[in-house]
């Protein structure tokens, strides 16, 4: 279990967010991805908010059980067990401290390269017996949702009159930056003081996901909340036999500010633990990221952003806070966002 001192509950404390009515989630779009006609409400759902859910996804139910299964294991594991699989050097076991830049939440997590065995042996030899069953598991589970991913950028594309693989080439390349992250949220009984004053606890401080694209799906707790444009924090009801999206920073370059990257957040809860599994669709590090020439000359549009490969803002995003404007360097003295 995460150890946090009294300062650090202090530190990472915030205010209560002000009361939203409940129909506010009737506006959140639902995708089902098995209708070939909701191309033209994903894309609106990614400009009008950068977060939507999907239904009807496809992905075997076993994948998701066993996979959650496997890391709940792991997570029950003694500490002395799980810091043998870090700290991650980026990869590996990590609780408390997020980033470089002194971030810290309620939250231990596994970040995975989902293109290294190596990564696995390392993580799991120490507390699996088979860490090959673990690593299969994620493999099948990581497989699946990456072709999902693929999918909702190709019915993007197709609405959009782009060729059809011009995001999901991105993430189907050999040298790909795609990362899995596991984010699990132990109950916090300290936290109750603060829920009785109008306070609650971060989890995982407000941000933007600097990839592409994010494939989320947690459990039956809540926690997940999304910052709307009016500035309102919004509780996101949980479904753990759905996926939730978010618009990436590098997708939001690409249409020249079209799409919205959603800035997200989780509070703690001082009764139950919550688990998360995310799948972050990244480029190849020397990928240039640039509005498409063929969405400004078509909307007759100026680039509101220099370009830039995903290894100068995968740097420069990893090197801030994580509440910064990861995208304010890159935009041009000309953009309206």
């Amino acid at each position: 279990m995460v150890a946090l001192s009294k300062s650090t509950i202090q530190q990472s404390s915030m205010k209560t967010c002000k009361p939203v009515n409940p129909s506010i989630f009737s506006q959140i779009p639902l995708i089902d991805l098995s209708n070939p006609d909701s191309k033209h409400l994903l894309v609106k759902a990614c400009q009008d908010f950068g977060f939507f859910k999907v239904v009807n996804h496809g992905i075997p139910l076993h994948f998701i059980h066993e996979l959650e299964s496997e890391a709940a294991k792991f997570f029950a594991s003694p500490q002395s067990v799980k810091e043998k699989a870090g700290p991650p050097d980026p990869f590996g076991y990590g609780n408390k401290n997020i980033g470089r830049n002194g971030d810290v939440g309620w939250v231990e997590y596994l970040l995975l390269d989902v293109k290294r065995d190596s990564n696995y042996n390392k993580i799991f030899s120490s507390s699996e017996e088979h860490p090959e069953n673990f690593q299969c598991i994620v493999d099948d589970y990581v497989t699946a949702v990456k072709n999902m991913a693929c999918k909702i950028l190709e019915m993007m594309a197709d609405e959009l009159n782009l060729e059809r693989n011009v995001f999901s080439k991105l993430l189907m390349d050999e040298q790909n930056d795609s990362v899995f992250r596991v984010n699990y949220y132990p109950p916090c009984p300290e936290l109750q003081d603060h829920e009785n004053n109008g306070g609650n606890l971060i989890g995982f401080g407000e941000h933007t996901d600097p990839q592409i694209i994010s494939v989320l799906r947690s459990d039956n707790t809540s926690g997940l909340e999304i910052s709307l444009s009016a500035g309102n924090w919004v509780s996101v009801p949980p479904d753990s036999g759905s996926f939730f999206i978010n618009v990436g920073d590098s997708l939001q370059v690409m249409t020249n500010g079209r799409f919205k990257s959603i800035k997200h957040r989780v509070v703690a809860n001082s009764k139950k633990s919550r688990m998360s599994m995310i799948y972050f669709g990244g480029p190849p590090l020397n990928e240039k990221i640039a509005p498409l020439p063929s969405l400004l000359e078509r909307e007759e549009e100026d680039s509101r952003y220099n370009e830039f490969t995903w290894f100068e803002y995968k740097n420069s995003a990893f090197n801030s806070a994580l509440s910064c404007n990861r995208l304010g360097p890159f935009e041009k003295f000309s953009s309206k966002i």
